[in-house]
């Protein structure tokens, strides 16, 4: 005989409904998800002030000088990007500690892959510099570049992992490059600040709208959006 507190059927025992149960475990595997994904909110800020505030010390610097930014205006700018980088990379870490299995295989390569084309990325400049190229051409062809690379990786990126989201900003990306070169001197610096870094914060917005909206459905508590592989409401 079956003793009444492993028998379904006992008495004030409500049924188990199999809906519920998938809902459960769905909410579950999500809380699980956002707590080894990195925030997409964090990201894509950093980045945003790094290229709006950097791009625009840029810019000032070549409209007070007349030509090329000073040195310090360099500075701020690759120090921006630098702290940026730095988060990106310790989040990214302390979000997939311990976690295994292809799709953090996969994330592990998509993040070499960034790492690799920024490798090479001072290898063309130099070339063009060493080519004879100006210091305005110079200036044009690294900021194509950057957003030729940023631009293809988030089309990768949103492709692979399915995110809507990174995917367009992929194509925006591309599109602000475009765009920046078109424009010429300072003006590329101008475009890639408010085009480039509001695009980002653009993103940040949208994901920080995202995740209040899974808070009061109750779908997620505490859940944060991602940038990468699962990333939902793409």
């Amino acid at each position: 005989m079956t003793s009444p507190e492993h028998d379904d059927d006992a008495p004030g025992r409500p049924p188990l409904d199999p809906a519920e149960s998938l809902r459960l475990i769905e909410e579950s595997q999500q809380r699980a998800r956002a707590a080894t994904e990195p925030d997409g909110r964090l990201l894509y800020l950093v980045w945003g002030v790094a290229w709006l505030v950097g791009y625009l010390v840029l810019w000032t610097s070549t409209r007070s000088n007349g030509s090329a930014p000073d040195g310090i205006a360099f500075a701020v700018f690759f120090a921006l990007l630098a702290v940026a980088m730095t988060i990106t990379i310790v989040h990214s870490v302390v979000r997939g500690a311990g976690t295994r299995g292809p799709g953090t295989r996969a994330g592990t390569m998509y993040g070499w892959s960034w790492c690799l084309a920024f490798v090479t990325y001072p290898f063309i400049i130099g070339g063009i510099a060493d080519a004879g190229a100006s210091d305005e051409v110079i200036g044009l062809v690294a900021n194509a570049l950057a957003c030729v690379i940023v631009g293809l990786m988030y089309l990768a990126g949103g492709t692979f992992f399915c995110d809507n989201r990174l995917y367009v900003l992929g194509l925006w990306i591309l599109l602000t490059g475009g765009i920046a070169t078109v424009a010429g001197m300072p003006a590329t610096y101008l475009v890639m600040a408010l085009a480039g870094g509001g695009g980002f914060l653009v993103m940040c917005g949208i994901e920080v709208v995202l995740v209040a909206r899974r808070r009061r459905r109750g779908r997620v508590p505490g859940a944060t959006a991602a940038v990468g592989p699962g990333a939902d409401d793409g």
